[in-house]
């Protein structure tokens, strides 16, 4: 997707870019709503923009009329700001070798358990390239949680089956 802002190129250049609000907003604005902004619970186009709040507002009555550029992305429920997402972001699309929640951390400033967080959730946006919330079916595997399953008894084989995809101390997926 093609956007007319300038794009940042190195990492620097990202924080700096990043670093004003009003980018933030307008960079995912346009990256969200390339043909003009909707609301994300009715689809209305006729919504306006309330300056004070940075929020917009849909005209159509419905329970939530106002939202947010964050609504329906994997930035939503987040108190994190968009200028430390859009770095983070950036940080991992451009790194060929992977980045780590402590490099996160050390560059824009958060806590290892917040760039652990954020890192996680923007892996999950890239496999799924879309940086809207998951929604639909998942399918997965049963498994036994702690200990191997040789060393239980039948009768706890049975009752300690959990849905997930981790078998026991040996690192072995299924």
């Amino acid at each position: 997707m093609e956007t007319t802002t300038k794009v940042p190129t190195t990492l620097i250049e990202a924080i700096r870019y990043f670093s004003d609000p009003d980018i933030c907003l307008a960079f995912m604005a346009e990256l969200r709503w390339p043909d003009g902004i909707t609301c994300p619970h009715c689809g209305s186009d006729k919504v306006s923009f309330l300056k004070n709040a940075r929020l917009w507002k849909c005209h159509t009555k419905h329970p939530k009329q106002k939202f947010s550029v964050k609504v329906g992305t994997i930035f939503e429920d987040s108190p994190i700001g968009l200028d430390k997402w859009l770095a983070a972001v950036w940080m991992i699309a451009n790194c060929k070798n992977g980045v780590s929640s402590y490099e996160i951390m050390r560059e824009i400033g958060v806590t290892q358990k917040t760039a652990w967080f954020m890192l996680h959730r923007i892996r999950l946006a890239m496999q799924a390239k879309s940086f809207a919330k998951f929604s639909g079916q998942a399918e997965a595997d049963e498994t036994f949680i702690g200990g191997l399953a040789r060393n239980m008894h039948e009768s706890k084989k049975k009752d300690r089956r959990l849905v997930g995809g981790y078998h026991g101390k040996r690192n072995k997926w299924r």
